[in-house]
């Protein structure tokens, strides 16, 4: 990272990174979301927004038990998500690891009314299950310019 990007207003160096990115990411209706096929090349595919994040480490995805990504994910959890803003062409590339969750506590955890139209077992459907992304680094741009920052562990 150079020096500009660590001081530069249009990074969240100069600001909370939290706050910044996180009010990118909760205005958002969609994320980005990278994993690695099985010959090593990046698939991304749009997603709706996660259901719930902790801070901008942790964040929580429904999806199909039975889809692509998912067996992606069980055989590398390298991945990414990433969040843009198209009204100020700004965004972040978040970096780290994702899980496939399928406990019960943590399908309750992000389940809401409706789902149901998607899972017709309900929570316990076995089709349904939690994407759990936990970011290590990231890539923020804003105004022609970027910066890579970290993202202390909770």
């Amino acid at each position: 990272m150079s020096p500009s990007d660590q001081t530069s207003p249009t990074t969240p160096h100069s600001h909370n990174p939290e706050a910044v990115v996180g009010d990118l990411i909760d205005k958002q209706a969609t994320a980005l979301v990278g994993s690695v096929d099985a010959d090593g090349f990046p698939c991304t595919k749009a997603m709706l927004a996660p259901r719930l994040r902790d801070g901008i480490r942790v964040f929580y995805f429904t999806t199909n038990t039975s889809s692509q990504r998912v067996g992606q994910f069980r055989q590398n959890p390298r991945a990414s998500i990433y969040f843009f803003d198209p009204q100020f062409f700004r965004g972040v590339l978040l970096r780290g690891n994702m899980e496939v969750l399928e406990d019960a506590a943590s399908k309750e955890l992000i389940w809401r009314d409706g789902d149901a139209s998607y899972y017709s077992g309900g929570v316990t459907d076995p089709d349904y299950c939690v994407l759990r992304f936990t970011a290590t680094n990231a890539r923020f741009y804003a105004n022609f310019h970027s910066g890579d920052f970290t993202i202390p562990a909770g």
